[in-house]
């Protein structure tokens, strides 16, 4: 993160509530996922956080992308839009995948142009796919457990093991080409033996379909899930990394592409939130600090993510237990029952959260009228 001066300077230039990415941080996240998955080509997950800016740094860097909708699409073609056009279809076959398994009849048709790999995991998107979009190629989401993921997604997407040959074969017989298969173990995934056991699964379902005459596939996508380092309960990534490499290198030649949808691993740690004490009471005997941002702005991943952000202050002091308000005259606008903060702070003093960049300002509203968080970005 920017030092805690620049934090404070940016604030006083720009006001607050602000949003600080930083980089130089996203560039040193990329190069550790690459350096210690190095057979594992990184597909940025967009919908960790969709700035523009932050997609050009990745791009720049050597990222290739996950997208869920049109408009991440759109953002990530902006990269390329300078391109010639079979150079950019040649880019986006080979640098984006198109990771939502359920699509809308007409974001497949503005998908077919481009040729794009879209996930699947059902039937009825087979047709879909055949009708409205048949030059994508397919790449079959499994279902795998999420256990202990602080988000799970396998109650709504993925094929069961045992169904999963059978919509490789029909997606053949209906036209289409399936490149390979896709899984997601949950998000912020500390249970590494969830990719361990999916891994393996996508092994199985591999065997099964070359036994039943289907050789097509050459591709293996590993989702997402890659814990962020929040706190030091959070084992270090390259432990991850190392049961990762021997499983791949274990059960997949080298002929098979491998990907992965990093999100959060690369965004969370690039963003910090700086806010202003708007407000100051004690209610039932403890102390209320009322500020400028909330769960309807970037703390929105306390309700939509599961994560809790902890508030820190610039300046130093006794401290006590106390409850942080957002702005709204919600009471859901709740960021802390419990933060542990300078009891003599006083209105216009700052506060500032660490590791916020990933599913914060991607779902900001201005509900209530007020507005979600400047953002500033810093290049050194």
């Amino acid at each position: 993160m920017a030092a805690l001066k620049t934090l404070q300077q940016l604030a006083r230039q720009h006001g607050t509530p602000l949003f600080v990415v930083d980089h130089d941080v996203l560039r040193r996240n990329y190069a550790t996922f690459r350096k210690y998955l190095p057979r594992v080509q990184a597909y940025y997950a967009v919908k960790a956080n969709p700035d523009a800016a932050i997609v050009k740094t990745l791009y720049d860097a050597g990222a290739s992308f996950d997208v869920a909708s049109m408009p991440e699409f759109m953002i990530v073609h902006d990269c390329i839009k300078n391109l010639p056009i079979k150079q950019r279809q040649d880019w986006i076959w080979d640098k984006i995948i198109y990771a939502n398994p359920i699509k809308a009849n007409e974001t497949l048709q503005e998908l077919d142009p481009y040729k794009a790999l879209v996930t699947y995991d059902n039937s009825e998107e087979i047709r879909k796919i055949r009708k409205y979009a048949p030059h994508s190629g397919l790449v079959l989401r499994l279902k795998v457990a999420n256990t202990g993921a602080m988000v799970e997604l396998s109650s709504k997407f993925g094929a069961a093991s045992g169904e999963a040959v059978d919509l490789i074969l029909e997606a053949d017989k209906a036209g289409l080409v399936v490149e390979g298969l896709s899984f997601h173990v949950g998000s912020q995934t500390t249970n590494f033996e969830n990719f361990v056991q999916a891994i393996n699964l996508a092994a199985d379902v591999y065997k099964e379909a070359n036994d039943r005459g289907y050789t097509k596939m050459n591709l293996l996508d590993i989702g997402g899930g890659f814990p962020a380092p929040y706190d030091a309960t959070v084992k270090p990534f390259r432990e991850l990394a190392r049961k990762i490499n021997a499983e791949l290198d274990r059960l997949f030649p080298k002929n098979i592409q491998i990907l992965a949808e990093p999100g959060r691993f690369m965004v969370a740690t690039a963003g910090t939130a700086v806010s202003k004490i708007i407000g100051k009471a004690v209610r039932d005997g403890k102390l209320c600090y009322y500020v400028d941002d909330g769960v309807y702005h970037t703390f929105s991943g306390i309700v939509f993510d599961h994560c809790h952000y902890h508030m820190n202050a610039f300046k130093k002091g006794p401290a006590q237990i106390c409850t942080v308000f957002g702005p709204t005259c919600d009471a859901l606008d709740v960021i802390s029952m419990a933060e542990e903060l300078p009891s003599d702070l006083e209105r216009g003093d700052l506060l500032y959260s660490v590791n916020i960049g990933a599913y914060s300002v991607a779902s900001s509203t201005p509900f209530n009228g007020f507005p979600p968080a400047r953002v500033v970005h810093i290049n050194r």
